[in-house]
C-alpha cells in the first residue's frame, strides 16, 4: 500500500521524526565533544591568567598566548597560590581559603570559578566566591591576578588584571563575546591592553578609584600613570565605558584584601 505523502498527518509525522532524529544527533555530538570543550576552556583560562601575569609569547606588536601544550606546566610553575575569598553582598570578606581548602569543599579548581554566576549570586543577596591568583611575572615580581566580568556594547566582556601589592597594574588581558570588529573588539588588541601597565587603581591618598577608559584624555601615549586613565579606542565609547565599569566594580571587591595585606 502506497503512502499518501499529500496528507497533513504525513507532514506532521515526518516533521516530528526529523526533529527527533536531528535532536538525538545533536545531543550525541554535544555529549561527545563535551570533554574536549571543557579541556579547551580550562586551558584558555590558564592562558588568560598567564597572559595577564606577563607569561606569554608576545612579539613586537601582537598579543600571543603561550601554546596550549605549555600552558599547564607554566601555570603550575608560575601561579604559586590560588586564593578564594568568600564575600557578602556588601563586599565584606567572610572567609579566605587556599586552593586545597577550596578544592576540598567544592571539588573545583579556583581558576575555574564562573565569575558571571558568582556575580548573579551577589545580585541575589547571597555570598559569592572571589578568586585571586598569586605568582611571579617574567621579571620575578610578585603579582596578583583577578578575573573581571562586565557588559560591552552588544554582549559580555571580561578579562584578567594583574596588580602588585599597591594595586598598580602589572598586566591585563581583555576579551569579548560580540563587540564590533575593528572598534570595540579591539579591547583584546595589545596596544590597548599594554596601556594599562603601570596605571594605578588607587588615588595618591590610597582610596580606590579604578581606571577610566577616557576619550580625549590629553595623554594618547599614556605617559601619565597617576591619572587613573587610559586613552579610549576611537569609535568604541560604550565598550570602553564597559571596561571602565567592570574594572571599577570588580577590582574594588579586592580592595579590602589589599588593605589587609599592607597591615599584616
Amino acid at each position: 500500500m502506497a503512502i499518501n505523502t499529500d496528507k497533513n498527518s504525513y507532514t506532521v509525522i515526518f516533521a516530528v521524526a526529523m526533529v527527533l532524529v536531528v535532536g538525538s544527533l545533536l545531543a550525541f555530538i554535544a555529549s561527545s565533544l563535551k570533554p574536549t570543550i571543557t579541556e579547551n576552556q580550562r586551558l584558555e583560562k590558564q592562558q588568560n591568567i598567564l597572559y595577564a601575569m606577563g607569561i606569554n609569547d608576545n612579539d613586537e606588536s601582537s598579543a600571543v598566548f603561550i601554546s596550549t601544550d605549555k600552558a599547564p606546566k607554566a601555570f603550575e610553575e608560575n601561579v604559586k597560590e590560588q586564593i578564594v575569598l568568600t564575600i557578602d553582598p556588601n563586599g565584606k570578606i567572610l572567609k579566605e581559603q587556599t586552593r586545597d581548602e577550596y578544592f576540598a569543599e567544592t571539588n573545583e579548581e579556583p581558576y575555574l570559578i564562573n565569575v558571571k554566576k558568582e556575580q548573579a549570586k551577589a545580585n541575589a543577596g547571597e555570598p559569592r566566591y572571589l578568586p585571586l591568583f598569586v605568582g611571579d611575572n617574567k621579571e620575578g615580581k610578585q603579582v596578583y591576578v583577578a578575573p573581571i566580568y562586565g557588559k560591552g556594547l552588544w554582549d559580555a566582556i571580561w578579562g584578567y588584571v594583574a596588580v602588585d601589592k599597591d594595586m598598580v597594574v602589572q598586566g591585563a588581558y581583555f576579551d569579548h563575546k560580540g563587540e564590533t570588529a575593528g572598534l570595540g573588539a579591539n579591547i583584546k588588541q595589545r596596544y590597548f591592553m599594554d596601556d594599562f601597565y603601570g596605571e594605578r587603581l588607587l588615588t595618591e591618598s590610597g582610596a580606590f578609584k579604578g581606571i577610566t577608559v577616557a576619550k580625549g584624555n590629553a595623554d594618547p601615549k599614556n605617559e601619565d600613570k597617576t591619572d587613573n586613565e587610559v586613552d579610549a579606542i576611537a569609535g568604541a565609547t560604550i565598550t570602553g565605558d564597559g571596561v571602565s565599569a567592570m574594572i571599577k566594580k570588580d577590582m574594588k571587591l579586592y580592595y579590602p584584601y589589599f588593605q589587609n595585606l599592607k597591615t599584616n
